[in-house]
């Protein structure tokens, strides 16, 4: 950002098609999606599996694009191992990849500059981002008044958190936990996700494996409540500790 008279002047792309010059050089200060200028936003939706994260990415999307906005949706490593959002309900949405040499700033100027406006950025999977992309969502909001969601879990298996989710709550103009209540076998609420392997909860190994939520899977995960998380209790008839 520079500063022209205290009006802050971004970097956003030159005009599209039929519309009017800007001399602040910014797209939204001539309104085109009904914002002012300089008034997007970082936001972070986190929560734990099957609370919904994805289903609410996509609600947003669809929310956004009826009235008129235009965005981009991006996902890393989906249940689906594709390039799309899905979520548990049966929802789906064609998403691009995020891949570690991806600059999601590239991203919108290339759509830019293919004559297609961009309005915001949805994120799903975001944990799985790099801590560079992280940073650069903050520049797509800062620097191309861009706004920019993000959903996604905010620790690991172990109940660290991940780099990028770290990150997103440093950096974030907003964090907000999903709402929709996700229980431990025991009723209490899930906060944390389990990792499953043989039978037990798993302690260490990679950040990220992929695995989904089934029992049948070799590797499965497993929202559990912080006492039965730590305890490794999977249940009764798990065969894991303490049942």
């Amino acid at each position: 950002m520079t500063t022209d008279d205290a009006v802050p002047t971004c970097l956003a792309r030159p005009p599209l098609p039929g519309e009017d010059d800007n001399p602040a050089g910014c797209v939204a200060a001539r309104g085109v999606d009904g914002r002012p200028a300089h008034a997007a936003a970082l936001r972070f939706y986190w929560g734990p599996m099957d609370c919904g994260k994805s289903t609410m990415a996509l609600q947003m999307n669809y929310n956004h694009a009826r009235q008129g906005r235009r965005g981009l949706v991006t996902t890393r490593i989906d249940r689906s191992l594709g390039p799309q959002v899905t979520t548990r309900i049966g929802l789906a949405h064609e998403a691009i990849e995020v891949t570690d040499a991806l600059d999601l700033r590239t991203l919108v100027r290339d759509a830019w500059a293919d004559g297609v406006r961009v309005d915001y950025l949805i994120c799903d999977e975001a944990s799985f981002y790099s801590v560079e992309h992280v940073e650069q969502m903050a520049d797509l909001v800062d620097s191309y008044d861009v706004d920019v969601y993000a959903f996604g879990l905010a620790t690991d298996f172990r109940s660290s958190l991940f780099p990028a989710a770290q990150r997103l709550f440093e950096l974030a103009d907003s964090v907000a936990r999903i709402q929709v209540e996700v229980l431990c076998w025991c009723g209490r609420e899930g906060l944390l996700n389990a990792r499953v392997a043989d039978g037990q909860v798993a302690r260490e190994g990679a950040q990220v494996v992929i695995g989904d939520t089934v029992d049948t899977a070799d590797v499965r995960y497993q929202v559990l409540c912080r006492r039965h998380h730590r305890a490794g209790d999977l249940g009764p008839g798990s065969g894991a500790p303490g049942t």
